[in-house]
């Protein structure tokens, strides 16, 4: 079963100042979605799920996914603010849906096999969607059981661990000269993910030797591979995320938080990535002259055509 593509699209861009899920940054008016679905299309992936607001959503289907027509089976789930397991409820005076963890969580009925997550407005190049393709389409590596177990004569097997895989970039290459900027700094052992901590504020001035951050670090831009079973624990710590800061008006469940957390409870491992392509977005507005001239020179390389569709 090939892949699925579940692309995290709800943002309404507060910091950009619009939906810059349908800004043009290619030559011949291209998104930054339309390259992560043209490069998703190449690895092999044959279905894309959008979660979306559904007050935008004629218009992200008019004006963004209807290009996709013939290309790729396309999916909408929608993010909603009252969308939470039974027994919870919404907080007076919140406004903002629960983040990341609970984007995924809503599209949890929509997936049915394994799947990848990014976001529809961070640019991640080839290289990464063919690593995620290779990673979704591999069988389970067999664990042999080993040891005594009183009635059989053997122990019984260790529990599998879920298998997950994240593609790492490097901090100092997803920095804006615009303003701050939030990332998960990875910490990791013999290429496996064991924690992730949310630093937000992040400045390039900080950023170097000598100062607050290396740039060396490894950093989650929410570009992941998953079988079904990370929908288990996303739901897990998703209700115990709403039990703990469920009344606060700003919390967020974030997605590499909640694999994060897995890991630590040694309930899944997550392989990180390499790839040779650069991550490039547009946090803020200012940032959209240095995407478009990032396309630009992999289009005049051959690396993309002139018109993707």
């Amino acid at each position: 079963m090939q892949p699925t593509l579940l692309v995290l699209a709800a943002g309404m861009g507060s910091r950009y100042g619009g939906l810059k899920q349908i800004d043009p940054v290619g030559p011949a008016g291209e998104t930054v979605l339309d390259y992560a679905v043209f490069d998703a299309v190449r690895a092999g992936f044959k279905r894309v799920v959008f979660v979306i607001r559904e007050e935008f959503a004629e218009l992200f289907k008019t004006q963004v996914a209807a290009k996709y027509a013939g290309l790729i089976a396309v999916d909408y789930v929608f993010q909603s603010l009252a969308a939470l397991p039974a027994g919870f409820s919404v907080p007076v005076g919140r406004e903002k849906p629960w983040g990341t963890g609970h984007a995924v969580w809503c599209a949890r009925a929509a997936l049915g096999g394994n799947f990848a997550v990014i976001n529809a407005d961070d640019f991640y190049g080839s290289d990464s969607f063919a690593q995620l393709g290779k990673f979704l389409a591999a069988p389970a590596p067999a664990r042999a059981a080993t040891g005594y177990d009183p009635m059989s004569g053997h122990r019984p097997p260790p529990p599998i661990l879920a298998e997950f895989a994240m593609v790492g970039f490097r901090l100092d290459r997803t920095l804006s000269e615009h303003g701050a900027v939030s990332r998960g700094v990875c910490s990791l052992q013999h290429s496996q993910l064991r924690g992730i901590v949310e630093q937000t504020g992040i400045l390039a001035s900080e950023v170097g030797v000598g100062k607050k951050y290396s740039g060396e670090e490894t950093v989650s831009m929410n570009c992941w591979g998953f079988t079904p079973a990370v929908l288990a624990g996303l739901d897990a710590q998703f209700r115990e995320f709403l039990k703990d800061k469920g009344a606060e008006l700003k919390s967020e469940f974030y997605l590499p938080a909640a694999v994060a957390g897995m890991v630590v409870r040694a309930e899944a491992t997550v392989r990180v990535l390499p790839t040779t392509s650069t991550w490039f977005g547009v946090t803020y507005r200012e940032d959209k002259p240095r995407v478009q001239a990032a396309i630009a020179d992999l289009v005049a390389r051959g690396l993309y055509p002139a018109r993707l569709f």
